[in-house]
């Protein structure tokens, strides 16, 4: 690589762009960030701590603290991983000044990442989220946009939930998941919508080791 690289993935809940994220961190020693997680500990203040998710008061509020307070452990909290977090982190962050609040963070971590003493240097960032390519890194080097069917992302989650030993039926998680791409596609800031230059990957037919193997391509033709 001849320079830093910045490679953004957006897409909807369980279209598989958290899984190719990790896959092309590890294969090309990128500084990965999954900025849902950012968003889901919001999400979670605001579950803890009994206040409203469709309140922008309280979401600001989340905001601010996890801004101040962010730390590795926060982002790997199992309990980010539930549906009713999923369902309020959907509800507080179509608030634009709940993302304003985050959005130098995740830019820091997408141009300055953290790494430790002594630690070979990395390549390059990727970020996974919603408005990565359109709003947070709009210069990046590559673009993806991760996306499936509806009923196949749905039955993905439920297949999660379950494995995690949570009772949800597929029409409850289906009915949510419709829900949720409505609230993020039509809210007012940062849509989860492509970017205009974004590559797209339909991985409703294709395996996870296919859509690997399609994005790694795409690196190496563009920035290797």
């Amino acid at each position: 690589m001849s320079h830093f690289i910045m490679i953004a993935i957006d897409g909807p809940s369980a279209s598989g762009k958290g899984t190719l994220a990790h896959r092309l961190a590890e294969q090309f020693h990128l500084f990965y960030l999954d900025t849902g997680a950012l968003y889901r500990c919001v999400a979670k203040y605001i579950l803890d701590h009994a206040l409203n998710p469709d309140d922008h008061t309280a979401a600001e509020r989340a905001a601010h603290y996890i801004h101040d307070h962010l730390n590795l452990e926060m982002l790997m909290d199992p309990a980010l991983r539930t549906q009713e977090v999923a369902d309020a982190t959907s509800r507080c962050s179509r608030f634009p000044s709940m993302r304003k609040i985050l959005l130098d963070l995740q830019r820091n971590f997408a141009h300055h990442p953290p790494h430790s003493a002594g630690s070979k240097p990395w390549m390059g960032s990727i970020l996974d989220g919603r408005d990565i390519g359109t709003v947070v890194c709009p210069e990046a080097d590559i673009k993806f946009f991760v996306t499936a069917s509806l009923e196949v992302r749905a039955r993905r989650r439920h297949q999660e939930l379950l494995t995690r030993g949570h009772a949800h039926d597929f029409e409850t998680v289906f009915e949510e998941m419709l829900e949720r791409d409505e609230r993020d596609k039509n809210r007012s800031a940062a849509p989860a919508l492509p970017a205009d230059d974004a590559v797209i990957l339909d991985s409703s037919l294709m395996s996870a080791d296919d859509v690997f193997e399609k994005a790694c391509d795409i690196v190496r033709e563009r920035v290797l």
